[in-house]
């Protein structure tokens, strides 16, 4: 069954939902994907090598399949095709890589850079636009794959630049093109780390004129807090909530999600999926069956936000250019 949300055990990091007769609840379709498979490493799959072995018909039967379920499902079930992917390398990736782990989480992260490099709403390394320029040329050279019917984004830069990378020049279909909508709720994990900060919706918008923002985007940025991190329970119960939204309001069934490592691994749980970690650059598919369920939702409940770890005396004796 699907979860409601403790909101009073937890930071004020997401809203109430909205009052309805139904919640939904997701199961996670295994056996199409090898991202499915809990064999599979996250961390040495590379997508774009895997799928060279799918051929059209394939994935043209995979597509000819769904269309079969929604049109043979009852009223209150619908399957959807989810593209997740993570955005490319950003700035803050590589000065984690550079300082550890350690040293990132109790210092750096809450500096908006090191005088070299700033991470604050981190943008695309040109790592990061090699990656997402091969996530454009994978889609190229794979019409077979069905195209996203819609496009979602995390609103922060790596994501927005990501997002357009891959999908703006190709050559879509005239009933699926690029129309990315930023969604405040597929940020990564909220709070201390700056790179997770984001850009006031004007800078957003100077940056970014043809992503469109949800209804309700605040101008400043309302979810992130300098002094807590976001419980990984609160991260799972937001994605959920997103992606509720999301299917909500939209009835198409391929959608293409841009987002975060955390974020999408929040996803995955909400959607009992088996664990998988996304490298930079990654994208996941995952056939999600989802019902409405008419009732109260049963609660469960998420822990607050947690301060940022001390240091030890030498966290922060690194330095020098990244």
């Amino acid at each position: 069954m699907g979860d409601s949300i403790a909101y009073q055990t937890s930071p004020t990091f997401v809203e109430p939902p909205p009052e309805r007769s139904f919640f939904f609840q997701y199961k996670s379709v295994a056996g199409f994907f090898q991202q499915d498979d809990p064999a599979t490493d996250g961390r040495s799959f590379d997508y774009q090598i895997v799928n060279e072995a799918a051929d059209t018909t394939q994935w043209a039967r995979f597509e000819h399949y769904i269309n079969g379920l929604n049109q043979d499902s009852e009223n209150d079930t619908s399957f959807k095709v989810l593209y997740l992917g993570r955005h490319g390398e950003g700035y803050h990736n590589v000065a984690e890589a550079f300082y550890g782990t350690s040293a990132w989480d109790c210092h750096w992260s809450k500096l908006d850079g090191n005088g070299t490099i700033s991470w604050r709403d981190a943008r695309l390394t040109d790592k990061g636009i090699t990656q997402a320029l091969a996530a454009n040329q994978f889609w190229k050279t794979h019409e077979d794959v069905p195209r996203p019917q819609s496009y979602y984004s995390s609103p922060l830069d790596r994501c927005c630049a990501t997002a357009s990378l891959t999908f703006d020049s190709l050559p879509l279909p005239e009933d699926r093109p690029f129309k990315p909508v930023l969604k405040e709720l597929l940020r990564e994990a909220l709070g201390v780390h700056t790179c997770d900060a984001r850009s006031s919706k004007s800078e957003i918008h100077s940056r970014w004129p043809d992503f469109a923002f949800e209804d309700g985007f605040a101008e400043s940025d309302p979810l992130w807090t300098a002094d807590l991190r976001e419980s990984d329970s609160h991260l799972t119960a937001r994605l959920k909530k997103a992606m509720e939204d999301i299917f909500y309001h939209d009835s198409n069934t391929f959608l293409s999600v841009t987002a975060h490592s955390g974020a999408i691994a929040g996803a995955l749980r909400a959607f009992g999926h088996v664990p998988f970690a996304l490298q930079t650059g990654g994208v996941i598919p995952v056939l999600l069956k989802v019902s409405k369920v008419y009732g109260q939702k049963p609660v469960s409940t998420i822990l607050p936000g947690t301060p940022p770890p001390s240091c030890p005396g030498d966290a922060t004796a690194a330095t020098g250019a990244v």
